[in-house]
């Protein structure tokens, strides 16, 4: 017969497996410790950071930085999943990045741009990022933005509305390249 101390061993090792079974069954490859609370039912806050301990030390979490955790290697995430990961909210790719690689704007851009609902600069990987801060009224309006497997992109027309939604006397590189009508369709639409 089993003793109880033997009988909870085996529930526990029971219970771990299959926190590591859900986490890699998960499609998502980045996780905040809410996200983990939520996906492995931990109520429990030092539980919680105990078994996110855990499985970092054991290889099946990277820690990105304190409460951001991969459970691929960081050089094998896209590094726009990554920011939009770090933000963890609603925001999508536009203003520079886009311009720049529809050869609008022509000056090298050092970072990927990102519109949410704050105002941040940040790194990671090597990588550096701004979140540029929009209304919720206009953020949340997806006029001009695709859903590109799991990035959210501005077109080129969004991008054009997005900058000068920014700076109104922005200049623009090629301007021959915008559609005009487009672009204040999409503000229209938009309301800035």
């Amino acid at each position: 017969m089993l003793s109880y101390t033997c009988i909870m061993s085996l529930k526990q090792r029971k219970s771990q497996s299959d926190r590591v079974r859900s986490l890699l069954k998960s499609s998502q490859d980045l996780f905040h410790t809410q996200d983990l609370a939520l996906l492995w039912e931990i109520e429990n806050r030092a539980t919680l950071y105990n078994t996110i301990r855990r499985y970092v030390e054991r290889g099946v979490l990277t820690r990105i930085h304190k409460g951001f955790y991969s459970k691929k290697p960081l050089d094998q995430i896209n590094p726009v999943e990554l920011g939009i990961g770090y933000l963890h909210s609603f925001c999508y790719l536009s203003v520079e990045d886009i311009l720049t690689k529809e050869g609008i704007i022509s000056q090298d851009v050092p970072h990927i741009t990102l519109i949410s609902d704050t105002s941040e600069k940040f790194e990671i990987n090597g990588y550096s990022y701004i979140s540029r801060q929009m209304k919720d009224e206009y953020l949340f309006n997806e006029s001009g933005i695709e859903q590109d497997n799991k990035i959210k992109k501005a077109v080129p027309s969004r991008a054009v509305a997005d900058m000068l939604y920014y700076n109104p006397d922005y200049h623009f590189d090629s301007p021959s390249l915008i559609n005009w009508d487009e672009v204040k369709k999409i503000k229209e639409e938009v309301g800035y």
